[in-house]
């Protein structure tokens, strides 16, 4: 694989990022394929909580990365959260997420973070071994309470 460079994703970028955003989501839920949706993809890049950085290789956009920054409460320093790490399929296995994690963390260190926390998902299978790859376990476990939408 060519060289691969990171850099945050801006609203221009959405025609590129939509189509990953739908792999993504078909990664990890199966079933159809996803329609690639541009306004969507706009509306998380204007987001004003969470930031987004993007994985180019030979000019084509192949990864992203969605982290947060955070209060420690613990430390009383800020913290990052990776919520979200997506390498299209033909470019795994290529050092790209492991750009977009060294993205992150640089950020991290420009920001004065105390530690990135990383939010894994089960499935894929590959997005854990990714993670044991690069980092250790955590205190936490994770869980997940529905949230009733108000019809109004």
């Amino acid at each position: 694989m060519e060289k691969i460079a990171v850099a945050r994703l801006a609203l221009a970028d959405a025609h590129e990022l939509a189509p990953l955003l739908a792999a993504y989501t078909q990664d990890r839920k199966r079933g159809a394929p996803r329609e690639a949706d541009e306004y969507y993809a706009e509306r998380l890049l204007e987001d004003p909580v969470a930031q987004i950085l993007g994985a180019r290789a030979g000019g084509r956009l192949v990864g992203f990365a969605v982290y947060l920054d955070l209060p420690d409460t613990m430390t009383g320093l800020r913290a990052g959260q990776l919520d979200d790490l997506f390498v299209i399929q033909n470019s795994r296995d290529q050092g790209v997420g492991k750009a977009l994690v060294d993205g992150v963390l640089a950020e991290g260190a420009r920001r004065g973070w105390d530690h990135l926390r990383w939010m894994v998902p089960a499935k894929p299978p590959a997005a854990a071994q990714l993670a044991e790859k690069l980092a250790k376990r955590g205190p936490w476990t994770g869980y997940i309470l529905p949230v009733a939408r108000s019809s109004g």
